[in-house]
Parts: C-alpha cells; sequence; structure tokens
C-alpha cells in the first residue's frame, strides 16, 4: 500500500468512502455495459440472439450474468450503507461489512470472478482490452479496492464479531422492528423446538416430527403470504424471507417446509378459480392440508418442455400415468401439484396442464396408499427430513374440476408465474444455512485451543469468518433486494435470479469453510457442520441449477434493449 492510500485510509470518512464508491460503481456501469455488448455481438446473428453462438460461447454469456450479478451486489451495498447512514444506523461493523465487501466484489471483477471453485470469468475472456481493464480500474476502483479488504479491516471486524454472542446478528440487516419480531419469533422457535434435534434427525434420516409441523402452523408459516381472505397473514416477500432465513438456519428441512406451501399457495392465487381459491387456500394456509410439488421426470431435469407424463380426460376426471422423481415430502403431503401433458399433439410447453391432486398420508411402511400411484425413496447426503421420492402414476385419478384455472394448456405458464417466488425463497434459505455454518464455525474457532490459544487467533482462520460475514450479508441484502421488487409487483426473474445464484455459492463455501475450521473433527459425522455442508451442496442444484440459472439471466440481460 503507497504512502499516499495508507493516508486515505486512515482518514477516509464514511463520506469519502461512499462518494468513491458511488465513483467507483459509475466505472463498473461501463465496463459492464461494454461487456454486454461485446457478448450480445458475440451471440447474435441479423440482429437477433442466436440460440447456437449462445451456447458456443456459453463461458462468456453465464459469465456476464455473475458479472450483472456482483454490479447489482455492489448497488446494493451502497444503497444499504445510506439507509442505514440516514437512519443513524449504521455503525463500525456496518461500515466494515460494506467496505469489506464492496472492496472485494470490485478486485474480483477485475481480477476474476468465481463461477464454481474451478471456472473464473475475467475481463479479457469477454474481448475487453488491457488498456480499457486498467483506465476502469485506475482512480476510486483502486482507492475502494485498498480501502476495503485489507488484513487490518478483516481483523478489526473479526474482533467485534468475537465481542458478541456466537448466534447473533453480524451487523444491522437493515430492516423494520416489524421484520425484526418476526425475526426474533422465529429465532425463538428455531433455537429451542429444531436446532438441538436437527442433527439427530438427520443422522436417523428421520422425518421432522409431526410437532414441528404444528409448531409452523401456529406460528402462521404456512400462510405467511396468503391473503387474508383465504385465512393467511397476507405479508410480503421479505417476511418470508426473514421467516425462511431463520428456519433454515435452524435447519434447512424445516426451513423447507414452508416452501412447499408457498408455491402451491402462489400457482392457485395467480391462476386457480375462485373455487379452487376457497377451497384449498385456507387450508393451506391453516397447515391442514400439506402440499407437495410434483413437476420433474427422469430425463429431464430442467428440461420441462420434454415432460411425458400424461393426463387423460375420461368422463369427468383425468387420469395421469407417467413417472416423476425427485419429489419433496411426498407421503405425507395431501395434495400435489402435478404438471403433465394433456395435449400430446402440443410439443414443448403449450401441451402442459397443471392439477391440483388430492392424496391420502402415507408412512414408511405404506408410502402412497392411493389407487394408480407407487413409489420408492431417494437415499440423499442431505437436505433431510421431508424425504425425496420418485413416484409412478398409473392410471391416477383427478377430478376435472381440480384442473387448475379449469383450462388445459395452462401449465408452464402458471408454473412459471412461481419461479420468483421461489428463487428468491431458496436465496432465503441459503442465507439462513451459511448463518449457520458461519455460526458453528465461529463457535468451534473461539473454543478449539491449539498450539496454547483459539484458533481465532490464527489470521487465516479469522480471514475465513470475516469473509463468510461479509458474502452472507451481501447475500442477505441482494435477496432482501429481490423480494422488495416483488413486493412491489415488478418483474425481478433476473432479481431473483442473482439473489439464487450467489446465494447458493457463498452456503457452499461459508460450509466448506467451516468445516475446513473444523479440521478433521468437521469431516465426523457427530459434528453438525458436515451436515450443513450436505445441506449447502443441494442449493446450487434444486430451484434452477447454477449453470442453467446464469443461462436465464444473460439471456434476459442480453436481450434488453433490442
Amino acid at each position: 500500500m503507497s504512502a499516499e492510500v495508507a493516508a486515505l485510509a486512515q482518514t477516509a470518512t464514511d463520506d469519502d468512502v461512499l462518494d468513491r464508491a458511488h465513483a467507483a460503481f459509475s466505472a463498473v456501469e461501463r465496463l459492464y455495459a461494454e461487456t454486454r455488448n461485446l457478448v450480445r455481438a458475440k451471440v447474435s446473428a441479423e440482429g437477433k440472439i442466436s440460440s447456437l453462438l449462445f451456447e458456443a460461447a456459453q463461458h462468456e454469456a453465464h459469465g456476464l450474468a455473475w458479472l450483472a450479478t456482483y454490479v447489482e451486489s455492489i448497488r446494493e451495498m451502497i444503497a444499504y450503507a445510506e439507509r442505514l447512514r440516514a437512519e443513524g444506523r449504521y455503525g463500525q461493523t456496518e461500515d466494515l461489512l460494506t467496505r469489506i465487501g464492496i472492496g472485494e466484489y470490485l478486485s474480483q471483477i477485475f481480477g476474476g470472478i468465481p463461477m464454481n471453485q474451478g471456472e473464473f470469468i475475467r475481463p479479457e475472456d469477454f474481448g475487453l482490452s488491457a488498456e480499457t481493464v486498467a483506465t476502469l480500474r485506475a482512480g476510486a476502483v483502486a482507492d475502494m479496492i485498498s480501502l476495503g479488504n485489507t488484513s487490518k479491516n478483516r481483523a478489526r471486524l473479526v474482533d467485534l464479531i468475537a465481542s458478541q454472542d456466537c448466534a447473533a446478528m453480524i451487523g444491522d440487516p437493515g430492516l423494520d422492528d416489524t421484520m425484526e419480531s418476526i425475526r426474533g419469533e422465529m429465532r425463538k422457535f428455531g433455537d429451542g423446538e429444531v436446532a438441538p434435534h436437527a442433527h439427530e434427525w438427520h443422522l436417523a434420516n428421520a422425518y421432522i416430527p409431526m410437532e414441528i409441523v404444528e409448531g409452523l402452523s401456529a406460528l402462521g408459516v404456512f400462510g405467511l403470504t396468503i391473503p387474508e381472505e383465504y385465512g393467511g397473514m397476507g405479508l410480503g416477500k421479505i417476511a418470508m424471507c426473514v421467516v425462511t432465513e431463520e428456519l433454515s438456519r435452524a435447519y434447512i428441512g424445516v426451513g423447507s417446509l414452508g416452501t412447499r406451501s408457498e408455491i402451491a399457495a402462489e400457482l392457485i392465487i395467480c391462476g386457480g378459480t375462485d373455487e379452487q381459491k376457497q377451497e384449498f387456500l385456507p387450508k393451506i394456509a391453516s397447515g391442514e392440508i400439506l402440499p407437495t410439488a410434483v413437476f420433474t421426470e427422469p430425463n429431464t431435469g430442467s428440461d420441462l418442455a420434454s415432460l411425458r407424463t400424461r393426463a387423460v380426460k375420461e368422463g369427468d376426471a383425468y387420469k395421469i400415468t407417467g413417472n416423476k422423481t425427485w419429489i419433496t415430502h411426498p407421503v405425507r403431503a395431501d395434495v400435489m401439484t402435478v404438471l403433465a401433458r394433456t395435449n400430446p399433439n402440443e410439443p414443448g410447453y403449450k401441451g402442459l396442464s397443471m392439477f391440483l391432486a388430492r392424496k391420502p398420508r402415507g408412512s414408511d411402511e405404506n408410502p402412497f396408499p392411493a389407487q394408480g400411484m407407487t413409489g420408492g425413496e431417494i437415499e440423499v447426503l442431505g437436505y433431510r427430513g421431508m424425504k425425496e421420492y420418485e413416484i409412478a402414476f398409473d392410471g391416477f385419478e383427478v377430478p376435472a374440476d381440480n384442473l387448475l384455472g379449469g383450462v388445459e394448456g395452462q401449465g408452464f405458464k402458471q408454473l412459471m408465474q412461481t419461479f420468483e417466488s421461489a428463487r428468491i425463497q431458496t436465496a432465503a434459505r441459503a442465507v439462513g444455512v451459511a448463518q449457520n455454518a458461519l455460526e458453528l464455525g465461529l463457535r468451534y474457532a473461539m473454543e478449539r485451543i491449539q498450539f496454547g490459544k483459539p484458533l481465532l487467533k490464527f489470521p487465516r482462520v479469522a480471514d475465513k469468518i470475516a469473509m463468510m460475514a461479509v458474502e452472507i450479508h451481501i447475500a442477505r441484502q441482494l435477496t432482501y433486494f429481490s423480494a422488495r421488487a416483488k413486493d412491489a409487483d415488478k418483474r425481478c426473474d433476473v432479481e431473483a435470479g442473482m439473489a439464487k445464484l450467489l446465494g447458493a455459492r457463498i452456503a457452499w463455501a461459508a460450509a466448506d469453510n467451516a468445516l475446513q475450521i473444523h479440521g478433521g473433527n468437521g469431516f465426523a459425522l457427530e459434528y453438525p457442520i458436515s451436515r450443513v455442508l450436505c445441506d449447502a451442496r443441494i442449493l446450487n442444484i434444486f430451484e434452477g441449477a447454477a449453470e442453467i440459472q446464469a443461462q436465464v439471466i444473460a439471456r434476459r440481460l442480453l436481450e434488453e434493449g433490442n
């Protein structure tokens, strides 16, 4: 660090830092705009995006999605700092989270963004000239990098973290008193009823006890975003994020129970008939019926247009035949949202319809006590507590009145309406899992004595804790940003996708680093961090694998302005 920069670091006020952050952000916006133009030119033919060219340039296109996610993250960090300063809530912890986060993400933008552990996207990969990159990196960007992720800042942040309870929120998340009250209730339930038993449930591959499900119902979790007229609480997606994060912090399985109800309720709210809303929504809100989503099929994965499960109308009922896989919590579910093909002559998405298919609850001994329905469990590394199944339908009967919306061919459109909320909620689950990993790693680093002192006193252990805290904070703010957009009825598929994309990577990194802090003990099944590592891994796969997520984001970004 030069003497000039060192002096700046000593004297920089909040105003100085935010002024430089704005100037640095302007440079990054210019970098992004030029990058998008270069990628667009590479994947376009005759003024339109070419699927063949897009696939050939997948590294650059997906890299654009990651670059845009980092740009949005920096924007939100600046906005967060300004909001809290205006409210008098911007203390030293918040300042360090902001400085380190912005500085590190600027450094990665110009040096290489990790799309995963072995894939990086760098400015030169897009075709940006060294001269352009050097010009944009000079001045405010260089200042923010020098003022940001320094050893001194990381050490000070860890000192502040270590001075408080290991389970305390690191930094003000920037929410109002109502949301913090909701967080408190969920944290109390999670710490008291879930966390002490989560590892036991995981090791036994046991169902989350029905007492926990009933407790969630009593707290209003299943009806959180369902309108009050249908017995719900009528809250927005910010509340959903807070609830999901806190429950997932205790155990991802419990945090994910609400996802089943969220997806089913949103499908019915957006696409159901008045009769279907009246019949199903109050029962979902109260927890009287538990739903599950039945979409994925063997050998199709994210390619929903290739679904082959058929639904044939016979009289006043449809008979469903076909195979589904990776179905979460189907045994104890009372209603399934089933995506099936009602028109075999209509290719792709257009022939798909959605059904609200009731079924009796089963057990491990008799999982599917319903005519025309069988299945077997898929044993999994993590994300336990609800159990995954393959399901075979053979003439399974659904009343015609339970065709969602009463019109065939609307299934994919109806499902697409839920993707934003599902991905926002998955981002919140990722933040909760990452927070759990951080707390486990921090506690172990403070208690474990090696060479006469706690592990936390070793700089590389402390650095891991600092960067976990910073990146979790960034993911949390990006998730709240997407939730605010959804609550404002704005299209937010890109924002939700960014939150999910980044949150999943951060959750895996946090779990991996926390296990590393545990050393050999982290590899032992008896330590909860072993479970958290397994749970974190799924987040990069479900609700849109990271590669699919980047594909969708990039396509939308490149189509903007055409």
